[in-house]
């Protein structure tokens, strides 16, 4: 590690003997292999700034080695300095020395050109004094860029060092095949029934297995087919409309193996086909992590198990399903920019925006939630064939969409991207090669496994796709967080899992850094069917499951669940108090589950932020009442709007709460938000599952107390 000068400049003969002293260190015998040191890169190398004091204030003086000498900027924010390393080179560690006059807010950002910039520190609460910082990044151009002066002077540094090496490493490919976990049909394929029944067979009951796999079907017709889809399995079309592939057959997804419960089948997905039913009605009887996306189903859709057994939320988007679809017992559910022929039945909460042929406005009776239009939307990007090549489609923004993005004979808006602009991630690669890989510019895609790593993965260039098959599952192995977007508008993250390790994360998902004030409007990061577990799988724990800082986000579709069953489970065994964590402004979450935390389920602290659909069990496991008080209050709210907030609109949430530990726990509210003008909700219910637990009231104080073992739910139509 190198060492931080301090005053006294340190001798010619001390620094040579320092230098000595960690090349000797990086040589010792017995290491398993030879490294570069990280070294001192930025000392004399040209550095600029947005102003300065004064002539004797230069921006040379903070890198000139001398702790005597110091860079200090004009009275006003923002302001920044930056040095040009000459070379692009590998980065390992920031060292700021500030003098008294200091940044609170800053952000430490990289570039390879000098013009564009990515985020690889920041902070709102900077200390001042001596700041060593380990940062991760591939540039030649650093620069300190502070937004908050932590006193009425200027910014002032007596010392800004850069660490790093000049040993970038080889160039890696883009491109490449997609592993043996993807299979690929063509209609001339032998045993394709065959191939389908075995991964089934093999995935039925898995529900924390290691196993990971991805159908893929080129364009054309298939005939008398039925895909059982299991857990960790997905099934997509490679055409660039669904009509492109056609299978005259079936996808299903039933619960036979769970005795005709439907309520655990998690973690699949089917998506660009077109589907004939055998008997003019698919079954796709899911619960969460299961998405139905950019289907074509010419006839019925039913969402209940053989039997009519339960069957707990789901999610449609972008599909056109020519007959009725029948909820049956499906207790919740979100169907989004869709046309379908019609909908029966309904249990709690039945939430549709933009789509064509959805029911009417009913909440309680009928429990339909309905908007015309989605106010913003964006599809999940896909991996699609033009002729021999595989690209990813990029779905363009749509503002107030109704019905589906494909179809009428209008070819799809948004861009396509060659897989040679992708690094393939397989089994194996480390989180320093996938670091590399975006560094390089390449964009990820997830091959189906489960991908341990040990240090951050941090998407720091705009307009980054990181794209999972299969359920691909990453795992941060030593406390860390498992993936870091920077401050940068239109990556786009879809189609994966993120598990909690054994070491307690701050958070297993952040989008974008802490105080950031950047507008995303036009070009916002997409979070879409990335699911965030804690427990099940084995021991696991986070402070936070997500974090959205970034202004503009759209999350949509995520289950955020902290474990009720399986390994690793228990009140303190797979610790994580918050679910989903919202600090930025103008945020859109289409399609919200988040389940089970041990406090906050969800806290919206940034302004302007509104929910299409929001379903949530309190945490089973509590031991006690005093388990989860919260100071004078009993328990931690599902949905909490920060008391600072001014606008906050939200349609169709639920919380429901069965604590069969301790079935005496009452909770006060299922929401709880200020009372203001701007702040709204509509469409609102709690409900007590057998009645292990009750609430007192639906939001803050306002709405009837559940009651006796029916499960009956208590509504409001409209807060306030």
């Amino acid at each position: 590690m190198p060492l931080t000068p301090t005053a006294p400049r340190p001798s010619l003969a001390a620094a040579l003997a320092a230098a000595l002293v960690a090349a000797l260190l990086v040589l010792v015998p017995g290491s398993s292999t030879a490294q570069a040191a990280p070294v001192l890169l930025s000392q004399g190398k040209p550095a600029t700034a947005s102003s300065v004091e004064g002539a004797g204030t230069p921006a040379a003086a903070a890198v000139d080695g001398d702790n005597g000498t110091r860079w200090s900027s004009q009275f006003a924010d923002p302001q920044w300095i930056q040095v040009d390393l000459g070379a692009p080179a590998r980065l390992s560690q920031v060292v700021l020395r500030w003098e008294t006059a200091h940044a609170r807010a800053y952000r430490i950002e990289l570039s390879t050109n000098g013009t564009d910039w990515t985020t690889a520190y920041s902070t709102t609460a900077g200390p001042g004094g001596v700041q060593t910082l380990d940062i991760t990044g591939t540039a030649r151009h650093v620069r300190v860029y502070g937004t908050q002066r932590a006193t009425a002077w200027g910014y002032s540094l007596w010392e800004f060092q850069v660490y790093g090496t000049t040993d970038t490493g080889p160039t890696l490919p883009g491109g490449g095949d997609l592993g043996p976990n993807v299979i690929v049909f063509d209609p001339s394929t032998p045993g394709i029934q065959a191939r389908l029944d075995q991964v089934f067979r093999q995935q039925e009951s898995a529900q924390f297995g290691s196993g990971r796999y991805q159908f893929l079907f080129k364009p054309g017709t298939y005939n008398g087919l039925n895909a059982q889809i299991g857990f960790y399995t997905s099934i997509s079309g490679l055409g660039l409309s669904p009509d492109d592939t056609t299978i005259n057959g079936d996808v299903t997804v039933d619960a036979g193996w769970f005795n005709g419960n439907a309520t655990q089948n998690f973690w699949r997905s089917a998506e660009n086909l077109a589907l004939n039913p055998v008997n003019g009605t698919d079954r796709w009887a899911v619960s969460q992590a299961a998405p139905f996306r950019r289907m074509h189903v010419k006839g019925g859709l039913n969402l209940s198990p053989d039997g009519y057994g339960w069957a707990s939320g789901g999610y449609i988007a972008d599909s056109k399903i020519d007959g009725q679809v029948g909820n049956y017992s499906q207790q919740q559910w979100y169907t989004r920019d869709s046309s379908i022929g019609g909908w029966s039945n309904g249990v709690w909460n039945q939430v549709f925006s933009g789509t064509r042929g959805a029911p009417a406005q009913g909440f309680p009776n009928p429990p339909y939630t309905t908007l015309d239009t989605t106010p913003v939307s964006r599809e999940k990007p896909f991996l699609y064939l033009d002729g021999n090549d595989y690209k990813v489609f990029v779905p363009a923004k749509r503002v107030n969409a109704r019905g589906t993005s494909w179809g009428n004979g209008t070819a799809p808006q948004g861009s396509s991207i060659p897989l040679s602009q992708f690094y393939v991630v397989k089994p194996g690669a480390s989180a320093a090669t996938i670091n590399q890989a975006l560094t390089q510019g390449l964009h990820l895609l997830f091959t189906p496994g489960v991908y341990h790593v040990d240090r951050t993965i941090q998407v720091n260039r705009p307009g980054t796709v990181v794209l999972g098959l299969g359920l691909a599952t990453v795992i941060p192995d030593n406390g860390v967080t498992a993936m870091k977007v920077g401050d940068v508008d239109g990556v786009r993250l879809a189609g994966f899992l993120i598990d909690a390790g054994p070491v307690n994360s701050p958070s297993l998902l952040e989008i974008g850094p802490a105080g950031t004030t950047t507008d995303h409007a036009a070009d916002p990061t997409t979070v879409q069917d990335v699911f965030i577990r804690v427990g099940g799988a084995g021991p696991g724990k986070a402070t936070v499951g997500m974090v959205v800082n970034n202004h503009d986000t759209i999350v949509d579709h995520t289950w955020i669940w902290r474990a009720d069953h399986g390994d690793g489970v228990g009140w303190e065994t797979n610790r994580s108090d918050y679910g989903f964590r919202v600090n930025g402004d103008d945020v859109l979450a289409t399609g919200l589950f988040v389940e089970h935390f041990n406090k906050y389920d969800v806290q919206w602290n940034g302004e302007r932020g509104r929910t299409i659909f929001f379903q949530n069990e309190k945490a089973y496991d509590a031991p006690n009442q005093a388990a989860i008080q919260n100071g004078s209050i009993k328990g931690y709210a599902a949905y909490q709007v920060a008391d600072s907030v001014a606008v906050h609109e939200g349609w169709g949430l639920g919380s429901y709460c069965y604590y069969n530990v301790d079935p005496t726990i009452r909770q006060e509210h299922g929401f709880q938000a200020p009372v203001k003008p701007g702040v709204r909700f509509h469409d609102l219910l709690v409900v007590s599952l057998g009645g292990n637990g009750q609430y007192e009231h639906v939001i803050n104080s306002t709405g009837a107390p559940t009651s006796g073992t029916s499960t009956v739910p208590s509504t409001i139509v409209s807060f306030p």
